[in-house]
């Protein structure tokens, strides 16, 4: 506890107001550098499986099913450690914190991959306990993950004023796409090339890289560097309350908040969607439509890239073009991700509709990202409970995102077909239409929830306004 516990206000350097201003304004970008391409890394350490699904079951090692559950494992304990550890961030060396996470999750990668080769060229471990040992491996790293944004998002309270932190934020959140968009491009490249093992061990590079930028590069907080704090160097005004709002009363009443729950379920729903295309879009362009796997991971990193735009400018556009109103580019990117599903299912095999059907999910995921997966909860509850309606919010995100990959796992591997055995092993031909169709009706379920939660929304905006 001790190791990772916030560190101790240092005494203030004796040192001219311009150096300090200097000093400050260099570590406050290293920093945000840092949690920038310290969680890509992170991202690529997560998604490396993705990628690969298609190899290991082309090599009869686990099928469907069993990729499935081991996927989930990662997501279901994601779930937890990010409402875990979103709180224990609060309180700890940031840079320590987020540089174990990684470091862990690095490890994990590596063990996957060469277990990989050794079961697959020696032999000596059983597929069955290369299948368990690989479950509780992404278990390990699913709840290392979360401690990647938790102490981003503290890095950026720490760091950066409240007239600046939102713009930072959504710049931050480029991390996602980039770590999807590094993780398609580098594990697919070395997975076509040398074999899925080294997929996994692709990954565990950039986790090293991405534990070193944090590791020399983050700072815990200016308090700690011989500073004042954010607030004292930005010259921010502190509001005088008359009494501190009772947090633990305000977090209760999130929980007894049906509109928190409707956006919490809405944003279940979206995500059911989003990993489905992130997790199986690959292995759906290569069964179905003939890509190579080359082919069909860019195609899937399109998405990844395109939603930066949706990311970045998806607060900005509702705070300017609509005046504080997230219902209409909500629903409208809603729509959009529902329009772009049906296209990439059942739009044919064109390399450019196929490209563009990620353009249009990709851009639209950007955008619900920012509102289902936090923004518009936040509109709706006190300030001071932003964290109990985020931690809502996230649970039932990963827990619906692990249960899609079991779900969508069950039904990829339970409308296979044999077509062949090619020296000894077993050729299957797979029918996606079941689980195409389960996640179109899950982000027209997302549509409708949001729609449900608008007016509440807009009522909110016009009393604080």
């Amino acid at each position: 506890m001790n190791f990772f516990s916030k560190l101790p206000p240092a005494p203030l350097r004796d040192e001219s107001e311009e150096q300090r201003s200097t000093r400050f304004k260099r570590m406050q970008w290293a920093s945000f550098f840092a949690i920038t391409l310290g969680y890509s890394m992170y991202y690529v350490c997560r998604t490396s499986l993705n990628v690969v699904k298609k190899p290991i079951m082309d090599a009869g090692v686990l099928d469907a099913k069993q990729l499935g559950v081991i996927s989930s494992a990662l997501l279901f304990t994601y779930a937890i450690g990010k409402f875990v550890n979103g709180f224990l961030a609060d309180h700890s060396n940031i840079r320590r914190f987020m540089a174990v996470g990684l470091l862990i999750s690095t490890v994990a990668n590596i063990v996957v991959g060469l277990l990989g080769l050794i079961t697959v060229s020696q032999m000596t471990i059983s597929q069955v306990a290369f299948y368990v040992i690989f479950a509780v491996l992404w278990a390990v790293n699913g709840w290392t993950q979360s401690m990647g944004a938790p102490p981003c998002v503290v890095s950026l309270s720490r760091w950066y004023p409240l007239s600046r932190r939102g713009t930072f934020y959504g710049f931050w959140s480029l991390s996602h796409n980039l770590g999807e968009f590094f993780s398609f491009l580098l594990v697919g490249g070395l997975v076509s090339f040398f074999g899925w093992q080294f997929g996994f061990i692709g990954a565990a590079i950039a986790g090293v890289i991405g534990f070193l930028l944090i590791l020399f590069l983050l700072h815990d907080s200016p308090e700690s560097e011989g500073m004042p704090s954010v607030a004292v160097m930005a010259g921010e005004e502190q509001p005088a309350d008359d009494k501190p709002k009772s947090i633990g009363l305000s977090q209760r009443a999130v929980l007894r908040n049906p509109y928190v729950w409707v956006l919490a379920f809405a944003s279940a729903f979206m995500y059911v969607s989003r990993y489905a295309v992130n997790g199986w879009g690959v292995l759906f362009l290569q069964e179905t439509k003939g890509f190579t796997l080359a082919t069909a991971t860019q195609i899937i990193s399109v998405n990844a890239l395109l939603g930066i735009i949706g990311t970045v400018f998806s607060g900005w556009l509702s705070d300017v073009a609509f005046k504080g109103n997230r219902y209409i580019p909500a629903v409208t990117a809603g729509i959009l991700e529902v329009l772009s599903l049906i296209l990439f299912a059942f739009g044919g095999s064109s390399l450019w509709l196929n490209i563009a059907a990620m353009v249009l999910f990709g851009i639209a995921i950007g955008v619900l990202i920012c509102f289902l997966g936090g923004l518009m909860a936040v509109d709706i509850v006190p300030r001071e409970a932003s964290g109990a309606a985020l931690g809502v919010v996230g649970i039932a995100s990963y827990a619906a995102a692990g249960l899609q990959d079991i779900a969508s796992g069950l039904l990829i591997d339970g409308n296979k077909t044999l077509v062949s055995i090619n020296d000894g092993v077993e050729q299957y031909t797979y029918n996606f239409t079941p689980a195409l169709i389960f996640w179109i009706v899950a982000a027209t379920l997302s549509v409708m929830l949001v729609c449900v939660v608008w007016r509440k929304a807009t009522t909110n905006y016009k009393q604080q306004n």
